[in-house]
């Protein structure tokens, strides 16, 4: 007889934060973070840690990413033994294919962006990244870094209870489009049963095994220039796509310089646009120019919410690729700038507009090994599985990142051929000085850079652990007024809100508050700390 549990936690679950000396993988699947930990165990580095652990995530949570998305990292690699070193950003997203234009998602029938089909599909970057990581800082073969992701797709693996209610979710949503022949081989490899898999079922990939064994045999290659972009480009003329081999071929990752602000002290690190990170760096300016004294106080709470929402008003106005945009990420993080919009915070919730400074959706991991040397590394699909488009008999599930592009010509983000477009994932670090204290990062579509924002503030203002960081209660503002609480916030404070004009909705579910993972490392006795999300099915593996 088989047991049979409510995978609900009627109670709150308790976690300590976690400690240890010669290594730490933080992810939000366990299979993941033990396979990073095994890779270090093999004498890999924090790269390769995290190649791996990546690897291993596109297999058991594609409810949030796959092999056809994007990804971004940063890299902190250590100069010796005092904690020193040098912070390198990697830009994995794609551009727009050379065939997707305005004028032809018009002609199809699009007033916007669409959030399936093929209309939405980038290029996708999380391969090249994986290649790219491994060969400028990896130190293992890049074969071993995905050998447990083919042997977790090939065997099987139990689905972890979050998972499952994801994947339903999204069997629900493609099982609606079951007659149209660009989502169907979605259903044939992620409900092989007829349904999507309940928490405890095992579930087996094996095509998205045998293209992990291509990705290692190939070093990637194949994916852009090989057999697997022959069958992307073949599925898609098949089917009205607009993605082809030639928009693979000219695929690259690019090395760009992180960005940073001072937060009291501490130096807090994203990657450049067309990346969202911007966003938690101008809310965290407008907040250091106010008192912080207690983290459940009515008027600091009411501050952080104006701040965020008047620098997410100005990230969808301003932020794209950088070649395309208007204002420059200086003037936006400059003292002049966050002064000009810190004085429009008052007492009551206001509705924000874009101001005009002086011109000039997942999966998060972290690692960290032996030797000091730290990852920040974020993929996604964008909106759950993405696109829905599944390339047969590859695993291969495409992102819908072009869903963000508008169609507006005068907007700056407008669609064109081989555009980025704004990127919601966002990896973070934190450094003091010269000296690297550790990844963080909370994923999930544009909840991200308030979660940062919010992580932030729990460690450096509020001296919160890293678990005790990811624990707190989140808010989440969801445009104009609306503001969004998880119901661990105190009744006074809500209702606080709600008197300053906050239109307050706590939250029953609590998913799309972000999941998050941190490890920050002592600078003094070199011990890493770490804390892993409680709204997922987390863990944390050590060496």
């Amino acid at each position: 007889m088989s047991l049979a549990f409510d995978h609900n936690n009627p109670f709150p679950s308790r976690r300590s934060a976690t400690y240890a000396n010669r290594g730490m993988v933080a992810a939000s699947q366990p299979q993941a973070s033990q396979a990073g930990r095994d890779i270090l165990a093999q004498g890999g580095n924090a790269v390769d840690a995290a190649i791996a652990t990546a690897a291993v995530l596109t297999v058991v949570e594609p409810s949030g990413n796959g092999i056809g998305g994007d990804a971004f990292a940063l890299v902190w690699l250590a100069e010796g033994r005092d904690g020193g070193g040098k912070l390198h950003g990697l830009n994995a997203s794609g551009h727009a294919p050379q065939r997707l234009t305005p004028e032809a998602v018009k002609a199809a029938g699009h007033g916007e962006m669409p959030l399936h089909g093929w209309t939405p599909v980038t290029v996708p970057g999380i391969p090249a990244a994986w290649a790219e990581l491994s060969r400028q800082h990896g130190k293992l073969d890049f074969a071993t870094l995905l050998a447990p992701a083919i042997r977790i797709a090939r065997e099987g693996f139990p689905i972890s209870p979050v998972i499952s209610q994801l994947w339903q979710r999204a069997e629900i949503e493609f099982r609606a489009k079951a007659d149209d022949p660009v989502i169907a081989p979605w259903l044939d490899a992620f409900a092989p049963n007829g349904h999507a898999p309940r928490p405890g079922e095992l579930h087996r990939n094996e095509a998205q095994a045998r293209t992990l064994e291509a990705l290692a045999e190939s070093r990637c290659e194949s994916f852009y220039r090989g057999e697997l972009a022959q069958k992307i480009d073949a599925f898609s003329q098949a089917t009205g796509g607009y993605l082809r081999a030639d928009d693979l071929a000219d695929y690259a990752p690019e090395w760009v310089d992180p960005i940073s602000v001072n937060y009291r002290g501490f130096d807090v690190w994203e990657i450049p646009p067309n990346g969202q990170g911007m966003v938690a760096l101008m809310a965290l300016r407008m907040m250091e120019g106010f008192d912080v004294t207690v983290r459940d106080d009515p008027q600091l709470l009411h501050r952080q919410l104006e701040a965020m929402k008047l620098a997410y008003t100005d990230g969808h106005h301003h932020i794209t690729q950088a070649e395309h945009m208007r204002t420059s990420v200086a003037s936006l993080l400059s003292d002049e700038y966050a002064d000009t919009r810190r004085h429009l915070i008052g007492e009551r919730a206001i509705d924000p507009e874009p101001g005009q400074p002086q011109a000039g959706g997942t999966v998060y991991l972290a690692t960290a090994d032996n030797d000091g040397n730290m990852v920040s590394y974020i993929q996604s699909n964008y909106h759950g599985f993405g696109s829905g488009v599944v390339v047969p008999d590859t695993g291969i599930s495409l992102q819908n990142r072009g869903h963000g592009f508008s169609l507006d010509a005068d907007h700056v983000n407008v669609l064109a051929p081989g555009k980025r477009t704004f990127h919601t994932i966002i990896p973070g670090f934190l450094t003091r000085g010269a000296i690297g204290l550790g990844p963080f990062g909370v994923m999930g579509g544009f909840m991200q850079p308030q979660g940062h924002m919010q992580v932030v503030m729990n460690l450096v203002d509020f001296g919160l652990n890293p678990q005790a960081a990811l624990d707190a209660p989140r808010w989440q503002w969801m445009g104009g007024r609306r503001i969004g609480i998880e119901p661990g916030y105190p009744m006074h404070l809500i209702r606080a809100m709600s008197e300053r004009g906050h239109q307050m909705t706590v939250a029953v579910d609590t998913t799309a508050y972000g999941r998050g993972q941190v490890i920050l490392r002592d600078p003094v006795s070199g011990i890493y700390c770490g804390g892993t999300e409680p709204r997922t099915d987390s863990s944390i593996a050590v060496l």
